[in-house]
């Protein structure tokens, strides 16, 4: 027998829910400007889709209510679209991916470079209620396979140049796809060309969205400590609640453009193309490179754009009067996110394209969780900001307890767009679990004003002579150093202390660091056990597609550091 008070309970909740979601819709669309441009067309296409938000559903409401205005640009080959013809190119990929085989709450998986066919795959895969996974076009052959089989995909769709990559992946795999490989791009081969299998769809094919609960979108992570792991993400009311709470923070307005620099299959570059696609806004497609970031900006006089922080970082060693001799009057926000952002680069940044930029942490498996504006990077340097409004975060120590004030704590966060969890993976998902909140392992402490900040991976916190050293607030110091461009700082083995702090830098371009100056300005400026004992110059510090730091390469490296490497003198035999 049902009882009533959990009745009562959940029918309030879910009346709660309704009129916040209402109250934030209608902040939204009168805020971002669409009231003012909504016409009978864009209602009649909002109540066909019962409100619905998903990347597919706002493709299609733009194409009903504004159908001509350019939804995407591929800069690398010149093509555009019109969200007409993109919605009419999903319903006709719908349409090619049933042909396939490929019915509701099947994976599918998608290793394209940054393209137009990449939106319209991800957008007709959600339409038909399948799982679309998106993974790296530089996967290697054993990396592919083993995505292969732990997706157990129903179908493959990869860019062209990839073709033996693939054939050697499906080789070696367990997991059996044949049939249904099909290469997108112009290279020969035997496999399945997705330009021609779409040629046999008609344009006038008119595709209903799916209402299967099933359809999701699976990015798998960067794997930098291990086998990457598939977040699964739906989206329902409570990630639009999510979303509308994020874009309140923001200058983002209808009939904008934004330019997408960073790999589509990573969550960051898809969540803000789709927040663009939401606002009916031009998306700009292009593969990064400084000078046509630079020129991206001023040729499509871009509003904003969501990038890494190494990515500025390496348009600034362009020179600042190359980034002030570039247009960008009609800038209005840089995001960036996906690594730590020091201070000192954060006003270097400022300082050549002015106060435009936005620092956000969030993840693949939380989605955005704190902001912080331009006036924020000023007075609280390398701050994440504050809790965007729908998030509720926890900093707790080993054994679950909240931190005091400006301690260091494991940071959790509960709100309506966490992942549902890792594919085929309970036990991952269960160890990254507490109470309904969800941990990716960063460690963030929260200062008197309620800004927080990183201090580094639980993973990577260094404990020397049993005391805790947290990496990011040694960065912090050695970015200050004038000829650091970069800096990452891991733990090495140490007989006596446990474990030793090392620095590995990269210098800005056309310096030269002073290794033992260097240490010296880290004396002057950190207690002894938080001290580099040694420090490796390296000409460029290795990372992965999305900028985040290989930590784990850099120990690899450790071993032969030392013929490379300058050691602080001053420090060996003393207490840390």
């Amino acid at each position: 027998m049902l009882d009533p008070s959990r009745v009562w309970k959940a029918g309030r909740d879910f009346g709660r829910d309704e009129l916040l979601r209402a109250v934030k819709g209608r902040r939204f669309l009168t805020q971002t400007g669409i009231l003012d441009e909504l016409n009978l067309a864009g209602i009649a296409a909002l109540l066909r889709g019962r409100g619905r938000m998903t990347p597919s559903m706002t493709v299609r409401f733009h194409a009903a209510n504004s159908p001509h205005r350019t939804a995407l640009i591929d800069a690398q080959t010149g093509r555009s679209f019109s969200f007409a013809e993109f919605d009419i190119t999903v319903d006709r990929s719908v349409r090619m991916l049933e042909r396939l085989g490929v019915r509701p709450g099947d994976p599918v998986l998608v290793m394209l470079e940054n393209s137009a066919e990449f939106m319209f795959l991800q957008l007709a895969i959600g339409r038909l209620g399948g799982s679309a996974v998106s993974v790296s076009w530089r996967s290697t052959a054993p990396e592919l396979a083993y995505l292969f089989e732990n997706s157990q995909a129903r179908a493959v769709f990869f860019t062209a140049g990839r073709a033996d990559v693939v054939r050697e992946a499906l080789a070696a795999s367990r997991h059996a796809v044949s049939g249904r490989v099909v290469r997108v791009g112009v290279h020969a081969s035997e496999f399945p060309s997705y330009e021609e299998l779409l040629s046999g769809v008609s344009d006038r094919v008119v595709v209903d969205e799916a209402a299967s609960e099933d359809a999701s979108f699976v990015i798998y992570t960067s794997g930098t400590t291990g086998k990457p792991k598939g977040a699964v993400r739906k989206f329902d009311r409570h990630s639009t609640l999510q979303i509308l709470g994020f874009l309140a923070e923001t200058p983002f307005r209808i009939g904008q453009r934004h330019l997408a620099v960073c790999p589509l299959y990573h969550a960051t570059a898809f969540a803000f193309v789709g927040i663009s696609l939401l606002l009916g806004n031009t998306v700009v497609l292009l593969d990064f490179e400084p000078a046509s970031f630079l020129a991206a900006l001023e040729r499509y006089r871009i509003h904003h754009t969501a990038v890494v922080p190494t990515q500025l970082f390496r348009t600034l060693e362009l020179g600042v009067e190359a980034v002030r001799a570039t247009d960008t009057s009609s800038l209005v926000a840089m995001f960036t996110g996906g690594a730590p952002l020091s201070g000192v680069l954060a006003s270097r940044i400022m300082e050549a394209y002015g106060d435009k930029l936005f620092n956000f942490y969030g993840a693949t498996e939380t989605g955005f969780v704190t902001l912080a504006k331009p006036h924020d990077l000023r007075v609280a340097p390398g701050t994440i900001g504050r809790v965007i409004p729908g998030n509720d975060v926890r900093l707790l120590d080993d054994a679950g307890r909240p931190v005091a004030e400006g301690e260091a704590g494991e940071l959790y966060v509960k709100s309506g767009n966490l992942v549902t969890g890792y594919y085929a993976n309970r036990g991952a998902t269960n160890e990254a679990m507490r109470e309904g909140y969800f941990s990716v392992g960063d460690l963030a402490r929260k200062d008197a004003r309620g800004y927080l900040f990183i201090e580094g991976r639980k993973r990577d916190m260094i404990i020397s002579g049993g005391v805790n050293v947290y990496p990011r607030e040694v960065e912090a110091v050695m970015a200050e150093f004038p000829s650091v461009g970069d800096v990452a700082v891991v733990g090495l083995p140490d007989p006596e202390w446990g474990e030793r702090v090392h620095a590995f830098v990269e210098p800005r371009v056309g310096e030269t660091i002073d290794e033992r100056a260097l240490l010296e300005f880290c004396r002057t400026r950190l207690s002894g056990p938080k001290r580099p004992r040694g420090v490796t110059v390296l000409d460029v510090l290795p990372r992965n597609p999305t900028g985040k730091i290989l930590k784990r390469e850099l120990r690899e490296l450790a071993d032969g550091s030392h013929r490379g490497s300058v050691a602080d003198s001053a420090s060996e035999g003393r207490s840390p």
